[in-house]
């Protein structure tokens, strides 16, 4: 098991969570991004860093993800991905995308897509809220349970 984490929009809270996962469970862990960020020293813990570009880190984690890893990020159409490849997501709030979800959870993101580009939705999301990180450290620590359990 790998956990990848689509850096560049992850909350900086969600990413404590992770640093701290990756290293008690001594699990790689690798952050994708456009650019540099900060993030401990540990022997678990890289950042691959991607050019510049719509959707290049997304790219990347679905093209090299492999099957039972973990994916966390925010974006629908990457969590689609993922789990077309045998890998499981969340996003930093600790909603689960999988196999049952995430297709009606596609489906709902580009509707409000395209209500948003004709000007009948608005806005984005919510602020990340204490309740949202407890949510996230619950779903984490669960999923790499299960994780560790299936290999």
């Amino acid at each position: 098991m790998r956990i990848w984490v689509d850096a560049d929009a992850c909350p900086k809270g969600s990413k404590e969570l992770i640093f701290r996962a990756a290293d008690r469970y001594e699990i790689d862990t690798l952050l994708v991004a456009n650019g540099s960020m900060p993030f401990p020293k540990s022997r678990f813990i890289s950042l691959q860093r991607v050019e510049a570009g719509y959707d290049k880190a997304d790219d990347y984690i679905a093209e090299n993800v492999a099957v039972g890893d973990l994916v966390i990020t925010s974006d629908i159409p990457l969590a689609a991905r993922i789990v077309d490849a045998g890998a499981i997501g969340t996003d930093p709030r600790g909603q689960i995308f999988d196999e049952e979800n995430v297709k009606s959870r596609l489906a709902t993101r580009n509707l409000l897509a395209e209500l948003r580009d004709v000007g009948l939705a608005g806005g984005g999301p919510p602020p990340y809220l204490p309740k949202d990180r407890a949510r996230f450290a619950s779903t984490l620590d669960r999923l790499i349970q299960k994780g560790i359990r299936n290999t």
